[in-house]
């Protein structure tokens, strides 16, 4: 069976852009002229089928079809016992998000052994944009290994679309994280959220603080990438003192040695 194989899946920092996740792209299936689309009737019917490699084709085949038939399906998947299979559930939820699917991406987050099923489910999670998803997200985020931790960061970023007091709860940890996270790709992916989320918010001490971090980062960064990411999104914020401290940098840089 295919779950008995030995798929060295990604349980630490080493693999990040192995060719086995190729779900990080959504890249699931090739791009296909219409009449090649997989038939969503087929597929559905699939998702139950008792081999384990048509369910997976099936759940892969939802990353490219919105159909919400196949959401209860593609939810009692995630606990599937091939991790191929539940991988391709999360991205298929994350293709067709439902408020009836967060609290099942939430249990599973909380138990699967999986860095790779754990990485689709915080993507689908961001993509439920329910508030329910905010504390997993965030644990995720301090606390699981760094793949999950990059994408967590981009997920929280959804949180400008919930509310204020989503915002004011997402701030804080994602600053942390901008600025003491080992991996440079979390920290970039953090500055691009910040910037996301400090646009919903007034000139308070929140994002004032917020505002502090991506100059922090901007000047102080070891990572030329995050660096342009805390410009980036200093830029869009209009910020008069982001907006300061990137034309005294650049001035600093044309200074003759």
């Amino acid at each position: 069976m295919v779950y008995e194989a030995d798929l060295n899946f990604l349980e630490d920092d080493t693999d990040l852009d192995s060719h086995l996740d190729d779900l990080d792209t959504l890249a699931v299936l090739d791009a296909h002229p219409e009449p090649l689309r997989p038939d969503p009737e087929e597929m559905l019917q699939l998702l139950t089928h008792p081999v384990t490699a048509q369910r997976m084709l099936a759940a892969r085949a939802f990353c490219e079809i919105q159909d919400p038939r196949a959401i209860p399906h593609l939810i009692a998947l995630l606990t599937d016992p091939c991790p191929l299979v539940r991988v391709a559930a999360t991205y298929g939820l994350g293709r067709n998000p439902s408020h009836n699917a967060v609290e099942p991406l939430i249990w599973q987050l909380d138990r699967d052994w999986n860095g790779y099923v754990r990485k689709g489910i915080v993507w689908a999670l961001g993509n439920c944009r329910d508030r329910r998803a905010l504390k997993p997200l965030l644990r995720s985020l301090k606390l699981d290994i760094s793949a999950v931790r990059l994408w967590a960061a981009s997920a929280l970023g959804q949180a400008a679309d919930l509310s204020y007091e989503a915002v004011i709860a997402t701030v804080p940890p994602m600053i942390e994280a901008l600025i003491n996270d080992p991996l440079a790709a979390v920290r970039s992916n953090c500055a691009w959220s910040l910037g996301r989320l400090c646009r919903e918010l007034p000139s308070n001490v929140v994002y004032a603080t917020a505002v502090d971090a991506l100059i922090q980062v901007l000047e102080e960064d070891d990572d030329i990438g995050v660096r342009d990411d805390a410009k980036a999104a200093l830029l869009k914020l209009g910020d008069p003192r982001g907006i300061q401290s990137i034309e005294n940098l650049e001035s600093e840089l044309e200074l003759p040695l």
